[in-house]
C-alpha cells in the first residue's frame, strides 16, 4: 500500500487525523513519492489501509481540496495536484522554437528615416565609447529614455529602471534571483516556449495555473498559492502568447490581490502591450511592491536589437535585479542602445510603431475573415492567431502533423505542445503572420491553412 508510511505518523501525531492528511500529501508530492495528475485510491480502501474512520478520510481530503493539493471529479475519483515543468522542448529541432515575429515593413517611410537616424546617433558619439564596457542597465540617458517610453503603459520611475539584452535575458535573471530552490514558478498552462527553456536550465520547477479565453484563472493561483512554495508568477497579460486573451480588469485586481496576500512577486511580462491601441491598466498599479514590469523592442521594433526595459518595484529590487542581471548577461550592447535612444528622442521610434500597429491591424483582419469560421482567435492589432485544430479518432494529434506540413510551406505555424506547461496540450495551432511575409504572401498562407484543416 502506497500510503503505508502514513499510519506511523497520523498515530504520533497530535493532531486530528483530518488535519494532518493535507501535510502528508504535500510532503509526498515535494518529496516525489506522489506525481502530478496521479489518481488516489477510493476513500474506503484508504480509510481502511489507514485504520482511519471513513468520515475522517473525507474531512481530510476536502481540506486538501480546499489547500489546491488535490482535485477531484465525479466519477473519477481524486487526483493530486503539482508542480513540474511540464512538456519539454524537443532538442534539435526548430518546431518550438519558431519564433513569433513582427511584421517587416520594409518599403514604408518610417523604416528610411530609421536608417537615417541610425547614422546620426552614431555620428554624435565616438565610436570607442560605444566599445567600452559600460556601467551596468544603460546609462542615465537610456534609462530616462526608457522610463519615458515605459510611461505609456506602466507609471514610471528612471531610478527602477534598467536596459538589458532583451526580454529573455531579463526572464532569465529575474526567475534566478525569485525563485529559491524547493520554490516553484506559477505560469499559465499555455505559455512562451522560452520560460520553459529558462526553467530547464535553472532546474525551476513550473506550477501550470489553468485559463480560459479571457486568461488566466485567479482561483487557480490562489490554490497554488495556499498548497505549493512559490517563488513568483509569470504571466503575459496583454495579447497573450499563443493565445492572443488580454486579462481583464477585474482579473488583474484579484490576481493582484491575491499576490499581496501571499507575497508573491509578478513578473509582468508585456511584450506585446505596445501592439493594441489600448489595454487595461498594468499589475503593477494594483501591486506596485511585487511587479517587475518588462517590455521590449522584439515585437514590434526588431528582435535582432535584443533591447528590453525593466522596471523593479523598489530600489532595494532595482539594485538586486541588477546584479542578477549583470551576472548573467555583463549588459546590454551600448551601441545598440545609443542607436535607440536616437529612434526615440527624434520620434522615429514612435513613427514605426504606428506602422506595425496598421499593417497589424490589417493581417489580424484577414485571418478573421479567412480562419473564422474555423473559431480563430485573434487581436485587432496582433500578428498571430490561436487556431483550434478538430480532433481526430485516426491520429494523436493532428494539429502537431498540420503544423509541420505548414512550416514544410514557409508558414510559421507552431502546435500547441511547444506552449503546454501541464502536460495537456491542446489540439490547436499558434499562427505567425509577420516576419518577411508581404501580404500576397498572408493570402496565400491562410489558404494553405484553410486546405490543411480540410
Amino acid at each position: 500500500m502506497p500510503f503505508s508510511h502514513w499510519v506511523h505518523r497520523l498515530k504520533s501525531s497530535p493532531l486530528p487525523a483530518y488535519q494532518l492528511i493535507p501535510d502528508l500529501i504535500a510532503e509526498d508530492l515535494q518529496q516525489g513519492r506522489l506525481a502530478p495528475r496521479e489518481r488516489l485510491p477510493p476513500l474506503r480502501e484508504l480509510a481502511t489501509a489507514l485504520q482511519l474512520n471513513y468520515t475522517t478520510v473525507v474531512r481530510g481530503f476536502a481540506q486538501a481540496r480546499e489547500r489546491g493539493l488535490i482535485a477531484s471529479r465525479p466519477g473519477m475519483g481524486s487526483f493530486v495536484r503539482g508542480s513540474f515543468i511540464g512538456l519539454p522542448l524537443r532538442a534539435g529541432t526548430g518546431a518550438e522554437m519558431t519564433m513569433n515575429m513582427p511584421p517587416e515593413i520594409e518599403d514604408h517611410p518610417a523604416m528610411q528615416a530609421l536608417l537615417d537616424g541610425a547614422n546620426t546617433g552614431l555620428a554624435a558619439v565616438p565610436l570607442h565609447d560605444l566599445m567600452r564596457y559600460q556601467d551596468f542597465g544603460g546609462t542615465p540617458r537610456d534609462r530616462a529614455l526608457g522610463a519615458q517610453w515605459l510611461s505609456q503603459w506602466v507609471e514610471a520611475d528612471a531610478a527602477r529602471v534598467l536596459v538589458a539584452p532583451g526580454i529573455h535575458a531579463v526572464l532569465l535573471a529575474l526567475v534566478s534571483l525569485l525563485v529559491k530552490p524547493g520554490q516553484s514558478l506559477c505560469v499559465e498552462a499555455l505559455t512562451y516556449p522560452g520560460i520553459k527553456a529558462i526553467a530547464a536550465q535553472l532546474g525551476t520547477r513550473l506550477h501550470p495555473l489553468a485559463m480560459d479565453e479571457h486568461g488566466l484563472l485567479p482561483d487557480d493561483f490562489e490554490a497554488a498559492c495556499k498548497s505549493t512554495p512559490i517563488g513568483a508568477l509569470h504571466l503575459c497579460p496583454n495579447l497573450h502568447n499563443p493565445t492572443t486573451a488580454t486579462l481583464p480588469i477585474k482579473r488583474r485586481e484579484q490576481i493582484a490581490d491575491i499576490a499581496l496576500r501571499y507575497s508573491i512577486p509578478i513578473i509582468e511580462d508585456d511584450a506585446y502591450g505596445m501592439l493594441p491601441a489600448a489595454i487595461p491598466p498594468s499589475l503593477a498599479e494594483y501591486a506596485g511592491d511585487l511587479v517587475y514590469y518588462v517590455s521590449g523592442m522584439s515585437k514590434w521594433l526588431g528582435a535582432g536589437l535584443r533591447l528590453a526595459y525593466v522596471q523593479a518595484p523598489s530600489a532595494a529590487a532595482h539594485l538586486r535585479l541588477a546584479g542578477a542581471l549583470r551576472a548573467t548577461t555583463v549588459m546590454a550592447s551600448p551601441l545598440v542602445n545609443a542607436i535607440v535612444a536616437q529612434w526615440m528622442e527624434n520620434g522615429q521610434a514612435e513613427a514605426v510603431l504606428q506602422a506595425v500597429r496598421a499593417e497589424c491591424a490589417w493581417r489580424s483582419a484577414q485571418m478573421r475573415q479567412l480562419l473564422g469560421p474555423h473559431g480563430v482567435r485573434t487581436q485587432p492589432h496582433g500578428f498571430h492567431g490561436w487556431l483550434p485544430v478538430p480532433a481526430s479518432d485516426s491520429e494523436s494529434s493532428p494539429a502537431t502533423r498540420i503544423a509541420a506540413e505548414l512550416r514544410a510551406l514557409g508558414i510559421a505555424a507552431v502546435d500547441g505542445t511547444a506552449f503546454s506547461t501541464d502536460r495537456q496540450p491542446p489540439e490547436a495551432l499558434r499562427l505567425c503572420l509577420g516576419g518577411g511575409l508581404t501580404r500576397d504572401d498572408c493570402g496565400r498562407a491562410l489558404q494553405a491553412v484553410r486546405d490543411a484543416l480540410a
